[in-house]
């Protein structure tokens, strides 16, 4: 990197990785290269201030490193700067020597690719680190983008009863907490962050986990679990939680449960995550099309009787099928790649944490990243979310493996099957 300096004398101030500071003096007319640790190690910058600190005896004579002489310490008005500054771009993976301060190879050490669990621990431990840990650190930038509402769930919310009592399981940011003000409406939700985000809007939520909800049983007139199943890692545990969701209702309560489908092509139609891959010129035209797909099923009170058998043996087929989707290899769970369709059922979903803005405290030679850029998505930090998403009927065959709830209707929603309980 060369830069150049055509106005008047300036201190540049460099940082290394350990905290050390070093500050420079660069004279009028310099030119300044910066290789090797300079370069790639140290980070350097123009701290804004109206006077510098720069060694008298050598004002305007050559680059030199500022001492710690106090009796040959000036104070320099700094005047307009004029410099330019020449930077070669990589626009591949790098490699250089310098890895802790790398961001391609930081993204790249970040990611050590877990195994597939093999019990309770294992699942719990996966959980943690590749749902819980993620969610506390993208909050912010995750509930910037939830923010529509979608119209099936609010459908639903606004068909309850006046006065009705509703738990959000896994609400998020609590996009769906306001939508029916008739309604009496908690939500909670594993992340802490999350749940101050619902507090910052006057909403009432509270931390637990979607497996032990500390809220009586039977008290709850209906619930929604939106886009929180499917970040459990086994069934025991998936179904433990839709057990949970059961436990909560009152006889008669209906529970709606959204989770992610295998399937992001149905009926020929795509999906709104694939669609969203194919660029803007067909935006327009594709967000005119309808949200539901139609129900796969929908019954009446004539069906409430449950088949355990058939539902224990569906359990079982999905299990052996797993709907075409490929084995884990060496059970390592592969990374997906965004807005393409799913190929493995079990699988670490890449989130890139918004950035590309400028801090007050950065100095006016940080790099500035437009949003959006492909350098963006380079630069930004990438974390990993643990899903298992759901094959056709699976959702269904395990909502009706409990001998408490029937199954009153299941659909499938822009990408996500969809199940509506209701409690014997």
């Amino acid at each position: 990197m060369v830069t150049g300096f055509v106005s008047f004398q300036i201190v540049m101030d460099f940082k290394h990785p350990d905290g050390h500071t070093v500050a420079i003096m660069l004279p009028r007319c310099s030119l300044l290269v910066m290789t090797g640790e300079s370069r790639y190690l140290w980070t350097h910058g123009i701290t804004p201030r109206k006077y510098d600190v720069v060694q008298a005896s050598e004002l305007g004579q050559k680059v030199r490193t500022i001492t710690a002489d106090v009796g040959d310490l000036t104070l320099n008005r700094r005047e307009t700067r004029t410099s330019f500054t020449f930077r070669k771009v990589r626009r591949s993976p790098c490699n250089c020597i310098y890895p802790s301060v790398c961001d391609s190879q930081k993204g790249q050490q970040r990611l050590v690719q877990p195994s597939f669990p093999q019990n309770e621990t294992e699942a719990s431990k996966l959980e943690q680190e590749y749902v819980h840990k993620v969610y506390e650190e993208i909050a912010t930038h995750f509930s910037s983008t939830r923010h529509s509402p979608w119209p099936q769930i609010v459908e639903f919310l606004r068909s309850l009863p006046t006065g009705s009592i509703v738990a959000d399981i896994g609400c998020g940011n609590g996009k769906y907490l306001g939508i029916n003000e008739d309604l009496y409406m908690v939500g909670c939700d594993r992340s802490k962050n999350l749940v101050d985000i619902c507090g910052e809007k006057h909403f009432q939520a509270f931390v637990c986990d979607a497996l032990s909800v500390p809220i009586r049983s039977g008290s709850c007139d209906a619930c929604i679990s939106v886009a929180v199943i499917h970040h459990f890692s086994t069934a025991e545990r998936r179904l433990a939680t839709i057990r949970e969701l059961a436990r909560l209702l009152r006889p008669g309560g209906t529970a709606l449960i959204y989770v992610w489908a295998m399937e992001q092509e149905y009926k020929n139609q795509k999906s709104k995550y694939l669609k969203e891959n194919n660029g803007s010129k067909n935006k327009d035209k594709e967000m005119n099309i309808g949200t539901a797909q139609g129900p796969l099923n929908d019954q009446g009170p004539d069906n409430s009787n449950q088949d355990s058998a058939w539902s224990d043996q569906r359990l079982n087929d999905f299990k052996d099928e797993s709907c075409g989707a490929k084995p884990v290899a060496d059970f390592r769970l592969p990374v997906h790649t965004n807005r393409t369709s799913f190929h493995s059922q079990d699988l670490l979903v890449p989130w890139h944490l918004k950035g590309g803005t400028k801090k007050k405290e950065e100095s006016a030679d940080t790099v500035v990243v437009p949003s959006g850029s492909k350098e963006l998505q380079e630069l930004s930090p990438v974390f990993h979310r643990y899903y298992h998403v759901f094959c056709e009927g699976e959702l269904e065959a395990v909502c009706r493996s409990l001998d408490c709830v029937r199954v009153q209707k299941s659909y499938y929603d822009q990408g996500n099957w969809c199940v509506i309980l209701e409690k014997l």
